[in-house]
């Protein structure tokens, strides 16, 4: 099955919809994502882009090509110039990491240290509490 994200005139992601593959496959074979994109526009109207399921921080995880970078979901932003996905920033202080498309705390998260499941980012001080 392949995802596909409707996104509006702001490249806000609205909804994300599933398509058989036999819509998205050509009369050779190959998968192509317009082939999807136009059924979805011609039913339900809007502007789609393909998304991968298998694909966070640039890494599928099946193994095979990452796709945009993140899976769709609603409220994320699709950038053309990196063409990813993106979350909302969920704080002012984090930062876009290029390469994975991810927001990352100034701070690293306290893996391994006792307790650590029960953290909680903290912006007035900006650190993990």
């Amino acid at each position: 099955m392949a995802h596909f994200a409707e996104i509006d005139e702001n490249n806000i992601v609205l909804r994300v919809n599933v398509v058989n593959n036999e819509v998205i496959t050509d009369g050779d074979g190959v998968e192509q994502e317009q082939l999807g994109a136009d059924f979805l526009t011609g039913l339900l109207g809007g502007t789609w882009k393909q998304t991968s399921y298998n694909t966070l921080g640039g890494v599928h995880s099946l193994g095979g090509t990452p796709f945009r970078k993140n899976y769709a979901n609603n409220g994320y932003t699709y950038d053309a110039t990196r063409d990813a996905f993106i979350s909302p920033q969920p704080y002012p202080s984090w930062t876009l990491n290029e390469d994975t498309c991810q927001w990352e705390a100034p701070v690293a998260f306290p893996f391994g240290e006792a307790g650590s499941s029960f953290f909680e980012w903290d912006e007035e001080t900006t650190n993990w509490v």
